[in-house]
């Protein structure tokens, strides 16, 4: 038997500094704590593992236990579960975990364990807090990434592992997918149904998802956007469900209903987000029709399948109009969403805009054969013109990297942006690379200038809603609907005020397109109220003040209604049916009158501001730029009836969800050539991903 080495608590620390009189400073190996003391009282330290780390506290006490007792380390290695497969149950954290404490690689004690197989290197016992934070970066990121558990089982992956930290164990594919992922999951559900809980306001959005290549893939995400006690606006996705091909519209209401009663939420939502169309499905994202496609293989490789088919053309609106065909429920989704979600229910703004552009982009072969031409000289120019010269064109690196072409091949708004920077080069251009038989005609070039002109407001009005959301799959802010109506109202004088002699039918068919689905947002009240709430709007953007107002108002009475006292407990405290009444406030006696201070005139009684004086008081001051959830937390004393309305509206985003983005990006991970991940596993890291920030921040 080997001998068990010493066990002491400074194995939980990195020594940084060692002065006289046994005085040393040490960082927790866990979350970088500096804590000072001498070798011989080590109390801090212990203190300091028990309160802030209580597994690894655990794990100390158990190792000086199984020391006084005299077993040897091969016993403690040796320690098994599951039928006497060797296990050990890693303590998962929800907040300190594995940031950045895995540096220091060199600064951490070697504990007792085996060796290595060739490598004579002491490996980290089981518990070694090392050893579990890597394991814990490990899956965070298998779940940022939205990588393949499988992974972990890859040789260059071990490799690089062994290179790093020798001393690390590997934990095996089926421990991550079967009880470390489920894990994090458990703890996100907790944390999600906690902060849930105590949320001010709160709306859903409903998101649908569905393979075109494998019918029996799909997904229901439901999202919650809440406010939170600091009055910040937050996003928590709380169930992500496998679908299949059989799912009718009846199923997908029921879960929606499930989930929706498991986190305590039904009847509390402010709104639904929701698309109409069956299309509420991710469907192929929309690009101008033709550009950037990707360049013809040189090595006799076939292109990426995901690159394939983005063109919106038939094939994109076949889908959209038969995305839940396999069950026969195509006529009557419409209806039935209606009914089952009720009046709550609104589109989703982003979604019905990159609708409309889809649909404008489709009505013209000119445009799409042109695009398909400046694509090509895309490709030439990328590949003949030196990398330091296209970065004086293409201010954002280098244009020709492949990642930079997946990502705005798929991103109308990406494009139309390149395309915009290649024609105000295309001189220099042209110059630097000769492009000869690719060039572009002077009648192309004003084509496409009229295309960038006319699409630049809708580019404007999805950088306003998206920003860089769309990069950043845990967006930090929340756009909210009350940016939609002026937008559309922007965009339809944009229409109205433009000519063009070269892209007639793009112009006719936004036009019909904006007409029919989006400006029905200009007289929807939820709408109107949302906007005028906005304290940067207000009714600033009316041609009918006095109409508007009238509609402000039997909204507003409306949702003031509905927020009385009874309805506020549940929103406030939906753990507790009542609230006990609170205790009077004292009253100074200075506020008796008496004949000391008769001199002093009397307060007139207060009286409560009608909805109606609260409106006209707000609309009076002039508006402001301050951001609206800050504004309505400071004029919550003045504007109370108001406020009550303007927390519940804010919480309705205008944007596509973070786990809408996040079935885009996972749609590769399910085509039969890259079939890597399970549905099942995939839906687990669909969960994390959504809610990573909740989980590890």
């Amino acid at each position: 038997m080997a001998s068990v080495s010493k066990v002491s608590i400074l194995d939980y620390f990195n020594i940084v500094f060692e002065g006289e009189n046994g005085k040393i400073e040490s960082n927790c190996k866990a979350c970088g704590t500096r804590i000072q003391a001498k070798r011989s009282v080590t109390s801090n330290f212990v203190t300091h593992l028990k309160r802030k780390h209580p597994a690894m506290y655990d794990d100390f006490v158990k190792r000086k236990d199984m020391k006084r007792e005299g077993y040897s380390s091969a016993c403690l290695h040796s320690f098994t579960t599951n039928g006497g497969n060797p296990r050990f149950t890693l303590p998962v954290t929800t907040g300190a975990g594995g940031g950045g404490t895995l540096g220091g690689v060199g600064g951490v004690g070697t504990l007792e364990g085996g060796r290595g197989p060739g490598t004579g290197e002491t490996k980290f016992d089981r518990h070694d807090p090392r050893q579990v934070l890597i394991s814990e970066a490990i899956a965070k990121m298998i779940v940022h990434d939205l990588q393949p558990v499988s992974i972990v089982e890859n040789q260059g992956f071990r490799d690089l592992l062994q290179l790093l930290e020798p001393r690390y164990t590997p934990e095996p594919q089926h421990y991550i997918q079967g009880q470390l992922l489920p894990a994090y999951a458990y703890q996100a559900q907790l944390a999600t149904r906690q902060a849930v809980a105590s949320a001010h306001a709160l709306s859903l959005s409903l998101d649908l998802w569905r393979s075109q290549t494998q019918t029996a893939s799909g997904y229901l995400g439901v999202t919650c956007h809440y406010l939170a006690s600091d009055w910040q606006i937050r996003s928590a996705l709380l169930a992500c469900l496998p679908l299949t091909c059989s799912s009718s519209v009846s199923r997908v209401l029921a879960d929606f209903d499930e989930v929706c009663h498991s986190h305590s939420v039904s009847g509390r939502a402010f709104c639904v987000v929701a698309d109409t169309f069956p299309a509420a499905t991710t469907v192929r994202p929309c690009c101008l029709p033709g550009f950037l496609v990707p360049p013809l293989p040189t090595n006799g490789q076939e292109d990426d399948p995901s690159d394939q088919g983005l063109d919106n053309g038939n094939n994109a609106e076949q889908w959209i109009s038969n995305g839940h065909g396999c069950n026969g429920e195509d006529e009557d989704w419409g209806e039935s969403w209606e009914q089952g979600l009720g009046v709550c229910r609104v589109d989703c703004f982003s979604r019905s805009l990159e609708q409309c552009v889809r649909k404008g982009l489709c009505s013209s072969p000119q445009i799409s054969s042109t695009l398909t031409k400046v694509a090509r000289f895309y490709n030439y120019i990328t590949s003949a013109v030196p990398p330091e010269k296209l970065i004086q064109v293409f201010d954002r690196g280098l244009p020709g990297g492949t990642r930079n072409i997946h990502d705005s091949a798929t991103d109308w708004a990406a494009q139309l942006k390149v395309l915009r920077r290649l024609l105000d080069s295309v001189e220099f251009l042209e110059e630097m690379s000769g492009p000869g038989e690719v060039a572009l005609s002077s009648s192309e070039r004003a084509l496409l200038r009229e295309l960038t002109d006319i699409l630049e407001p809708f580019t404007e009005a999805w950088d306003m809603v998206h920003g860089e959301l769309q990069r950043n799959m845990q967006p930090g802010r929340h756009v909210s609907i009350s940016l939609a109506l002026p937008c559309v109202l922007g965009l339809r004088k944009h229409l109205s005020e433009t000519s063009t002699p070269h892209c007639p039918a793009l112009l006719l068919s936004l036009s019909q397109s904006l007409e029919h689905l989006l400006a029905p947002i200009l007289e929807n009240p939820l709408y109107i109220t949302a906007t005028t709430l906005d304290p940067q709007f207000k009714l600033t953007w009316s041609s009918n003040p006095d109409w508007h107002k009238q509609v402000l108002i039997e909204e507003l009475s409306k949702h003031s209604t509905a927020s009385q006292p009874a309805d506020l407990n549940t929103d406030f405290h939906p753990q507790s049916q009542t609230l006990p009444t609170p205790a009077p406030s004292p009253v100074s006696s200075l506020s008796r009158p008496c004949k000391l201070f008769s001199f002093i005139k009397q307060r007139p009684a207060t009286q409560a501001k009608s909805l109606e004086q609260e409106l006209s008081v707000y609309l009076r001051e002039e508006p402001t730029d301050e951001e609206a959830l800050h504004y309505w937390r400071r004029k919550a004393i003045d504007f109370p009836l108001l406020a009550e309305v303007a927390k519940r509206a804010f919480t309705i985003p205008a944007c596509d969800t973070v786990v809408e983005n996040i079935f885009s990006t996972a749609r590769h991970l399910l085509l039969p050539e890259r079939g890597h991940i399970l549905p099942k596993n995939l839906e687990t890291l669909i969960y994390l991903k959504a809610n990573y920030k909740l989980l590890w921040t």
